[in-house]
């Protein structure tokens, strides 16, 4: 087995390390190095500009359609506060199962940074061509990840700004409001979409060909990982992506809030 670091010879260390990082690329040029660090941008920046624009900017008016259509009968239920919190959630849930529209983009961009061998040698148009419908595998999977995890963005966010007081003068939140409300709705977003997350990414992780279905992973993962298996990777997870969501989700809210306050008649 090669060690990574060697002691005695920081050549060897430098070399290790070198094959490591890289990989294929580890004799390859800078530019060529640096790119082989950001396995999928392509498709996860294409990916990732629709979604939050879509997603950030359609759960406004989603929300205050259901608002003007329900807004009274969920407040006299669920009283002002929460009635109020669930209509946001609900309608980030909606918001999200309409997400699955993108799922293509998002299948190819985990195949680029987790099986790169499926997609060598591939043109996008001769990839879209031949896979067609097939880009769309595990959608209802994708979808019951969606939702609840929309639901708890949208909804964890409401609930912190009603805790906080926001919006009880009719002031705009602050930059720190809206960061805080953020960090609330992503650690409970990510962490209620984790399971299903789990089972999402295996399916877009495998072989285009294969026929293992979403419930063979399901029951192979309970079956060889246990249930601790559906919260593998959370932790990085949190570390890693949270930090981002909570960035555009602040930007986004409090951009969308300026705009609305500026524009309004």
């Amino acid at each position: 087995e090669t060690k990574l670091i060697v002691l005695s010879s920081p050549s060897s260390t430098a070399l290790n390390l070198n094959h490591a990082i890289f990989k294929e690329s580890y004799n390859k040029n800078p530019f060529t190095k640096a790119g082989s660090l950001f396995p999928g941008i392509g498709f996860g920046a294409v990916y990732k500009i629709l979604q939050r624009v879509y997603k950030f900017g359609g759960q406004p008016v989603v929300k205050d359609k259901l608002s003007s259509a329900y807004g009274t009968e969920f407040e006299s239920r669920f009283g002002r506060e929460n009635g109020r919190t669930l209509i946001s959630a609900c309608a980030g849930s909606m918001i999200g199962i309409g997400e699955v529209l993108l799922l293509p983009l998002d299948a190819l961009k985990v195949k680029a940074q987790t099986a790169p061998e499926q997609l060598k040698g591939r043109g996008v148009i001769d990839i879209f061509t031949k896979e067609g419908f097939g880009l769309y595998r595990g959608v209802g999977w994708t979808i019951a990840r969606n939702a609840p995890g929309s639901f708890a963005l949208f909804g964890g966010n409401s609930a912190a700004k009603t805790y906080m007081g926001v919006g009880e003068d009719g002031a705009r939140a602050t930059w720190t409001q809206d960061a805080i409300a953020s960090s609330a709705g992503a650690i409970a977003s990510i962490t209620v979409a984790q399971p299903l997350d789990v089972i999402k990414t295996r399916i877009q992780n495998r072989p285009f060909n294969s026929p293992e279905s979403g419930v063979s992973i399901l029951s192979n993962l309970v079956k060889n990982e246990g249930v601790g298996g559906f919260f593998k990777g959370l932790t990085p997870k949190l570390i890693v992506v949270g930090p981002k969501l909570v960035f555009s989700f602040t930007i986004a809210q409090h951009t969308i809030a300026y705009f609305t306050t500026k524009f309004s008649y």
